[in-house]
C-alpha cells in the first residue's frame, strides 16, 4: 500500500488517500500523473510519476523481508 495525494485537493483537505500498489496497471504524465488501475479506472495524482514509482518499488522492497 502506498500513500498519494489527490491532484488539485484543497490545502485544508490533504486529499491523502492509500492505494494498493498491486492493483496499479500503468503510471503517465500528461502532463498530470496519471494512474490506471487493473480495472481500467484512472486516478489523477500531485505526486511526479517518478515518485510514484518510487514508493511502489519501496512498498515491494518491503514485502520481500
Amino acid at each position: 500500500m502506498i500513500e498519494l495525494t489527490k491532484f488539485n485537493s484543497d490545502s485544508k483537505k490533504k486529499g491523502k488517500f492509500i492505494l494498493n500498489a498491486e492493483v496499479i496497471q500503468t503510471i503517465e504524465e500528461t502532463p498530470d500523473t496519471v494512474i490506471t488501475l487493473m480495472n481500467e479506472k484512472k486516478i489523477i495524482v500531485d505526486e511526479p510519476a517518478e515518485e510514484v514509482v518510487r514508493r511502489v518499488m519501496k512498498y515491494r522492497r518491503a514485502l520481500k523481508m
